[in-house]
């Protein structure tokens, strides 16, 4: 998310609001009702988004616990955790946390990450951004429910703390992955054209995607990340030349991993990340050379698989590949929207491994993020305020 490029939007507080679909989609039949048996979608869907609730503040993430409530959990930017139980929004956060984040730009509460065993052990993990002597710092810290399923122990466990020279392109996502380990994304440390090289520096967390066990305290290394034991990295690195990967997400059913990451001046992208690969920044945005300007080295450079440039939108938001069961002619396509422009694509990978993307809607709201609950059906999150369901036809 780029917040210095906020594009004032119209700000819509209908009771109910439902988008047509662009003009360019069409409806091609229907697919089996198994979300896992669709590998290659054929379909081109229609969408709408449908007002789930309104009166948030700088809402910036939901996902839910995994517990069987069907709660659905929004994080606030200023550091409170909302919860929406059958539609209707609960006036006790679920957790407030503002007394120790530095919100305001690319700052604040920027995730919630629910333990996979969260039904047995009611932990759950923040992503924030705090000023501490002086020093801003990205905080990885862990919270426990207390004895009331909707109000957690403000108790806290830091984790992991992560020097930020600048105050933009935090990162900010915590994401368990299908095997159990929590992955966190970090930004390049901010400024333009990352001056310090970070996201190419295997010595440092930013412009990463991390892998860590927190079953161990503080935490511990999984022995199978591609730099452990390599005296020149940080183990606990997954992925690495990337800008800002604001939102990423797991295929529920192929474990795939999909990242949006924030470009600079002509690129958004959405790379599919994979074990030790190199992303590609500084030296290139998108697929197009960076620094140097032309005649870069490639070499060893993993492309996006889908980009756009900044006629579409100026801050990608990467989001999820649907696997619910309401709206089969979703099954398998990847959305993803942008911030500045409030539209919203499908990519799709056909047999030949080529990506395809289409735009499917050009809705009027900030996109800061997308959701999924708990059978996989999907959400946008506004940044004006409220959360709307994806629908198709």
């Amino acid at each position: 998310m780029r917040m210095r490029d906020l594009i004032r939007r119209v700000l819509w507080c209908c009771a109910s609001v439902v988008l047509v679909p662009s003009a360019c989609a069409i409806s091609s039949g229907v697919q089996p009702t198994d979300p896992c048996s669709v590998q290659f979608p054929t379909t081109v869907p229609q969408i709408e988004l449908q007002q789930l609730a309104t009166g948030f503040t700088r809402p910036v993430y939901l996902t839910h616990a995994g517990d069987g409530s069907g709660r659905l959990f929004v994080v606030e930017q200023s550091g409170i955790i909302k919860i929406i139980r059958n539609g209707q929004t609960l006036a006790t956060p679920f957790l407030d946390i503002r007394d120790r984040v530095e919100s305001g730009g690319e700052k604040g509460l920027l995730s919630v990450a629910f333990h996979p065993k969260y039904r047995e052990n009611g932990r759950f993990f923040v992503n924030y951004t705090a000023r501490k002597n002086g020093v801003l710092k990205s905080v990885i810290a862990e919270y426990r429910v207390s004895s009331n399923p909707d109000i957690a122990d403000r108790t806290e466990r830091v984790i992991l703390e992560i020097e930020q020279p600048f105050a933009n392109h935090n990162g900010g996502l915590n994401k368990f992955g299908p095997d159990g380990f929590l992955y966190i994304g970090l930004g390049d440390g901010g400024a333009a054209g990352d001056p310090f090289n970070n996201a190419q520096n295997l010595e440092t967390f930013l412009g990463k995607i991390l892998r860590i066990d927190i079953e161990k305290e503080p935490y511990a290394i999984p022995q199978d990340n591609p730099f452990v034991g390599n005296a020149n990295a940080q183990g606990e690195i997954w992925a690495y030349g990337l800008r800002n990967p604001w939102r990423f997400s797991f295929d529920r059913c192929t474990g795939r991993l999909f990242a949006g990451d924030v470009g600079q001046n002509r690129l958004e992208e959405i790379d599919l990340i994979e074990k030790g690969k190199n992303y590609g920044w500084r030296i290139m945005e998108g697929s197009q050379c960076y620094d140097p300007p032309t005649l870069c080295n490639t070499q060893g450079l993993e492309l996006p698989i889908a980009e756009y440039d900044h006629s579409l939108g100026c801050s990608v938001t990467g989001g999820y590949v649907y696997r619910g069961t309401q709206y089969p002619s979703l099954v398998g396509h990847y959305l993803f929207g942008d911030y500045c422009s409030g539209r919203i694509w499908s990519l799709v990978q056909e047999p030949s491994g080529k990506w395809t993307m289409r735009q499917l809607i050009d809705s009027p709201f900030s996109i800061s993020s997308f959701g999924e609950d708990e059978q996989g059906e999907l959400y946008v999150v506004h940044y004006g305020g409220a959360i709307y369901r994806i629908t198709a036809k």
